[in-house]
């Protein structure tokens, strides 16, 4: 059981960091204060995992083998709101304002998000994930590359080589490995891209010598909570986001161990993600989301039990509760971290294309709303100053990919899959339905023509 957990862990852990070290390089944060959200990211991760694998009454906790990790879609709302209200730290007080009060409106709302999920189908969450990894590649760009294009450093050749050399051996290591080895890929190829910017002295590991081996994160760290309207609906949609990743991910974890997911099941677990983000808030951490690797790892392994997790999470606890930790991993390189973060955005974009093939195009405008979608959403990351004529609450929300993508395919879905004159619903375009013990209610969707084999 320790052995699979500690595979869990091993599998979560380079996507569960990869946040703060994002969130901290855009907004140049010290490297100390990056090992402190390190550190506050790994242990709500555990705790929030821990409630989710056993459960705590019929409150919380979906009761199967999930793990939660802090959800990308947050990062770039997150420097955003930070840079819109004062830029680096002096931002981080609306941030978490934000993010604590989108965690209460995820409570509130997690049972009848449960019963509303067909609302999130394919169409939507494929959209969705889609932008996530597409408007991230400006953040890890700004890791390997730097931020400031003016700069004598920007763009230096070694430091683009080393990020290459990082991808290259993600994909050698993933190809040649073999079991483990295979599936630690990242984490190898993080390693070895270290030891090798050692020399290049792009590695300062001074704040490690000086940090403690064991202490908590202070509550409100950067100061009381600032709330701000635009920032707060901003983060509220970031929390439905999260919520349909959580649902796909659950429901899938679900058939793995063959459950039936009622909906009273799916709200203690969507719950669970709300109360991640109230953590978030006071512990100056991230919301969390069920994470899509760890339940690749359950149908890979065909290990089922939820208590393997359970003891992921108490790992993760442990090292939350290690500052040196949140040290060392604050202190990798960024051109490292931005060659291994273009290839985990990269393959989130993938997912959702993955998730988009389930979509029935032929004698539908589902094709339309994808094109709609995804121009709308990538124009602020294209073109950060596009909505600078506007109002600062308007560019709040429509500034951030993912929101606008989110509002925009959730509309257009209504408008063309349900509101459709009496005629009923596109096939394809409603989600699957969490129903009652003893039902199953997937998608139903109208045979195509066959076609020859290929």
């Amino acid at each position: 059981m320790v052995l699979l957990g500690l595979q869990h862990l091993a599998i979560m852990y380079a996507g569960a960091v990869a946040v703060p070290l994002l969130v901290g390089g855009a907004l140049k944060l010290p490297t100390h204060t990056i090992g402190l959200l390190v550190n506050a990211d790994l242990l709500v991760s555990g705790i929030v995992t821990l409630i989710q694998s056993i459960g705590i009454g019929r409150i919380l906790g979906v009761r199967l083998p999930v793990v939660a990790g802090a959800t990308f879609t947050v990062v770039s709302p997150m420097i955003l709101i930070a840079e819109q209200f004062g830029g680096g730290e002096a931002g981080l007080p609306t941030v978490y304002g934000a993010i604590l009060v989108s965690g209460v409106f995820g409570l509130l709302i997690a049972r009848f998000f449960a019963k509303v999920a067909r609302f999130f189908p394919p169409l939507v969450s494929g959209c969705v994930i889609c932008v996530i990894g597409l408007s991230l590649i400006g953040a890890d760009a700004g890791l390997i590359a730097g931020d400031d294009p003016k700069a004598a450093d920007y763009g230096q050749i070694s430091h683009i080589a080393l990020a290459g050399l990082v991808i290259l051996l993600i994909v050698v290591v993933t190809k040649f490995g073999r079991g483990l080895v295979s599936q630690l890929a990242v984490l190898i190829s993080v390693a070895v891209g270290t030891l090798v910017a050692w020399p290049m002295h792009l590695v300062d590991m001074s704040g490690v010598g000086k940090a403690s081996w064991f202490g908590i994160s202070q509550p409100f760290h950067f100061g009381a909570p600032q709330f701000h309207l635009a920032a707060i609906i901003s983060m509220c949609v970031v929390m439905l986001v999260t919520f349909t990743e959580s649902t796909a991910d659950m429901v899938a974890v679900a058939e793995m161990v063959d459950k039936q997911l009622e909906p009273a099941d799916l709200a203690r677990g969507l719950a669970a993600d709300g109360l991640s983000a109230v953590l978030a808030g006071f512990m100056n951490s991230f919301p969390d989301t069920a994470f899509a690797e760890n339940v690749g790892l359950v149908g890979l392994t065909g290990v089922r039990s939820r208590w393997v997790v359970a003891v992921c999470g108490g790992f993760l606890v442990v090292l939350g509760l290690v500052p040196k930790v949140g040290n060392v991993v604050a202190a990798l390189p960024g051109p490292v971290v931005g060659g291994a973060a273009t290839v985990m955005f990269a393959m989130v974009t993938a997912v959702g294309l993955r998730v988009l093939h389930k979509v029935q195009f032929e004698g539908t405008s589902n094709m339309l709303i994808i094109a709609v979608t995804l121009s709308v959403a990538l124009l602020p990351a294209v073109a950060p100053s596009f909505y600078t004529k506007f109002p600062t609450d308007f560019q709040m929300i429509a500034s951030s990919p993912i929101t606008s993508a989110v509002i925009v395919v959730f509309v257009l879905n209504l408008l063309f899959n349900h509101w459709r004159s009496g005629k009923g619903a596109t096939p394809g375009a409603i989600g699957p339905e969490v129903t009652a013990p003893g039902t199953t209610n997937h998608v139903v969707t109208v045979p195509e023509k066959s076609a020859p084999a290929e």
